[in-house]
């Protein structure tokens, strides 16, 4: 009995190291899926129309000193 609860303690803790590991590559696979799919769908879409919205560009905000430097 003793040796079985050895041999399980050590899965689980195998287990939780490799857990997020493992979550994270399915993640990564999943997400080149839909990168794949996208650029796909983008190559066979019309083009966009020239009345099509503009992305923001962001402005910089000048540097203010902060209350806590003298």
């Amino acid at each position: 009995m003793n040796t079985f609860l050895s041999y399980l303690s050590i899965v689980v803790l195998l287990t939780l190291i490799l857990l997020p590991t493992l979550v994270g590559f399915a993640r990564e696979r999943r997400i080149d899926r839909e990168l794949r799919e996208a650029e796909r769908r983008g190559e066979s879409a019309p083009p966009e129309t020239a009345g099509a919205a503009q992305p923001v560009t962001a402005t910089r905000r000048p540097y203010v000193r902060s209350w806590a430097r003298i």
